[in-house]
């Protein structure tokens, strides 16, 4: 088409001109409208915190100076935005999209240049590019506590200390309970097969239970599908008769005082057993099997007077000629003889049974359809005021369960019962000059028991009382205020307690591991710093020996290794690939305690501060993957394996051991300062 002569010879030019024009007003609205988000991720990037809506400040106020003083300022600060990276090399499912990838490249580069194997990116810059992208499970545990804890100390600060809080945590007066209960099998089954019992047990009380056995069904054992010809099916008929200390702790797996296990069948010695054992925190101590054959008499067998276990008829034990000869000959010199009788296994599929568990001077004794079978002695760590409830399950109709002779009075399960408010149990000021080794001690906020323990046993040795070495509890918060306002009391009074202000969860431990290296360097100028649980007992001088066995200018990690190890997949504790996409763990000692020299410290608060440690939930697991950074990247580490520092329980020549609940402890220290280090391995 031809241009006609009205036209103006440059109104094609005229017309693009206002289309450009157009466009950068638009680009100048976006520009602005997008001004504050760009200036929330720069402060990001740079550190600055004025745009953070959460800060991490001191949860102590300032009354309590004297806390302050040992709480970490930046660790509250920088972990709340810590978020994890899965690696980049491997393919597992549910990892993030490459998208947060590119991000990562403009973190701020440290002043040494580290290849970033384990990389990582914080959730805000995550959360400000691409809010659509969900947080992953652990980034909103991190989250959620860190609200939650700061929102449950502002509670405590109003919490009245001038006025007692009215709840069972902080009454410390005497209960009232009455002699006897009684329960039959619907209202047991109503309460998930548990019977409380309100003040415990005392010697003489007695339990009876009225059941019946079910007949035995047929159950899957994979490790001998390849062995039987049916395939791996075993009949079995079992059930489980269990003492429980139910207020020991909240929010753990009570203790089992006492674990019964009548096994009619499907034992793996295919015959009728009975098993006795204890448990404290998973750890099952050594089990006591009867099988049908009688115990020894000797005095150090003997509970009460009675056998440990009786004899009951067996199929492949059959009295010989030589014991009916014996037995004839000692009649006919006059040898007095006891009449025997040799009952059959007292439990029959389908058969009511009566069975009565007795509380004695030195162990539990257990009679069925009237006869005595086992008796089983008291171990080092539960008293009988402890079970507060009786558990039974498994293949068995319970008709009715009889409690008597039980106590009608027992304090509280409450603080006021272990806290000993005495100046011999307070903390040391912390020292000026640098010292050998900084303890960290991971604890929840409602084991006071477990606290107080630590301090009467080895925070009582000879290094911490001098000043050469340095311990702490590092504590997060409870959901309940009553606890906390409990804990900020003590933390007050011993001095020896570091609030970490978020919710407690063991999947952030990890957190409390970073703020006890931050206090090793910060705090007090330590050579080495070891962490410990709890339910660890330390032979802090042997430690020291073994430290001083390494040279000084060498970077060591010391403690009960694994290599290889690989993470599972399924069960109660499976790691997801989103958590952990590599196939292996690198390697790294068993959490309930280790130790790492100061550089290493230094180092992993260094990658901390720059945002570019990576977390996992188990902090050990954790642990090791940032020595193994150090020692790729900085400089060799020395890894010292010693078995003796034990993973469960104890062992003879222990460093530390795991495992041991409050009376364990002092019995542990009660052998230690007369000069013996032996175990109280019984539970």
């Amino acid at each position: 088409m031809k241009k006609t002569k009205s036209d103006p010879p440059n109104m094609r030019r005229f017309r693009l001109s206002h289309f450009l024009f157009g466009i950068g007003v638009l680009y100048l609205l976006f520009v602005s409208c997008k001004f504050p988000q760009l200036l929330r991720i720069v402060s990001t990037l740079s550190g600055d915190e004025s745009y953070n809506r959460l800060e991490g400040a001191a949860i102590l106020d300032s009354e309590d100076s004297d806390l302050s003083k040992s709480i970490v300022s930046s660790v509250y600060r920088d972990a709340f935005h810590r978020r994890l990276e899965d690696s980049r090399d491997q393919g597992a499912p549910l990892r993030p999209n490459t998208e947060p990838k590119k991000e990562e490249e403009r973190l701020p580069e440290s002043t040494m240049h580290i290849p970033p194997r384990y990389g990582r990116i914080t959730g805000k810059i995550m959360q400000e590019f691409k809010r659509t992208n969900d947080l992953s499970v652990l980034e909103k545990m991190e989250e959620e506590a860190w609200i939650l804890g700061l929102k449950a100390w502002q509670e405590v600060d109003k919490v009245d200390e001038k006025e007692p809080v009215k709840s069972s945590v902080l009454d410390g007066k005497p209960e009232s309970c009455p002699s006897w209960v009684s329960i039959n099998g619907d209202e047991l089954m109503k309460g998930d097969n548990l019977m409380f019992l309100p003040c415990g047990l005392a010697a003489g009380s007695s339990i009876t239970v009225v059941g019946t056995p079910h007949y035995a069904h047929k159950e899957y054992v994979p490790q001998l599908s390849k062995k039987k010809k049916d395939g791996g099916l075993v009949s079995v008929s079992q059930f489980m008769v269990e003492l429980q200390g139910l207020k020991s702790v909240d929010g753990e797996d009570p203790p089992k005082i006492l674990h019964l296990n009548p096994r009619i069948r499907g034992d793996w010695s295919k015959r009728p057993v009975i098993e006795h054992n204890t448990c404290y925190r998973m750890h099952w101590g050594a089990s006591q099997r009867c099988d049908g054959l009688p115990s020894g008499d000797e005095e150090e067998m003997l509970v009460d007077g009675y056998r440990r276990c009786e004899k009951w008829m067996r199929n492949d034990i059959i009295d010989s000629k030589e014991t009916k000869t014996t037995s004839w000959f000692k009649r006919f010199i006059g040898r007095e003889q006891k009449p025997e009788m040799t009952w059959p296994f007292p439990l029959i599929e389908g058969r009511m049974f009566v069975l009565t568990l007795r509380a004695g001077v030195d162990g539990y004794h257990i009679n069925i359809g009237g006869r005595h079978v086992t008796s089983f002695p008291y171990r080092t760590g539960f008293t009988l005021e402890d079970a507060t409830g009786l558990a039974v399950k498994g293949d068995l109709d319970v008709h009715s369960i009889y409690a008597t002779s039980l106590p009608t009075s027992h304090p509280s399960f409450s603080p006021q019962r272990v806290l000993e408010m005495s100046e011999t149990w307070k903390a040391r000021p912390l020292p000026k000059h640098p010292i050998k080794l900084f303890i960290g001690v991971l604890s929840a906020s409602n084991h006071f028991a477990e606290r107080m323990a630590v301090r009467k046993t080895w925070m009582q040795s000879a290094p911490i009382q001098s000043s050469n070495v340095v311990a702490r509890f590092f504590v997060a918060l409870n959901t309940r205020t009553e606890v906390n306002a409990v804990l900020k009391k003590e933390a007050a009074y011993f001095g020896d307690i570091v609030i970490l202000p978020f919710m407690d969860r063991y999947e952030l431990v990890v957190l409390k591991t970073v703020a006890i290296c931050e206090y090793g360097i910060q705090n007090v100028t330590a050579a080495y710093v070891m962490k410990i649980d709890d339910d660890t007992f330390i032979r802090v001088n042997t430690v020291l020996k073994e430290i001083e066995k390494v040279a000084p200018e060498k970077s060591l990690y010391m403690g009960n290794l694994n290599l290889l190890h690989r993470p599972l997949r399924n069960g109660k504790w499976a790691v997801t690939y989103e958590e952990w996409p590599e196939e292996v763990y690198p390697p790294y000692a068993n959490g309930p305690a280790y130790v790492i020299s100061s550089d290493i410290v230094t180092f992993i608060l260094s990658q901390h501060k720059d945002r570019r440690l990576r977390l996992f939930k188990m902090e050990d697991v954790s642990m090791g993957m940032w020595v193994e950074r150090y020692n790729s990247t900085v400089a060799p580490v020395q890894y010292s394996h010693n078995w003796k520092f034990c993973q469960y329980g104890c062992m003879e020549g222990y460093f530390t051991a795991h495992y041991q609940s409050p009376r364990q402890m002092i019995c542990l220290w009660d052998k230690l300062s007369r000069g013996r280090a032996r175990c109280c391995n019984f539970r």
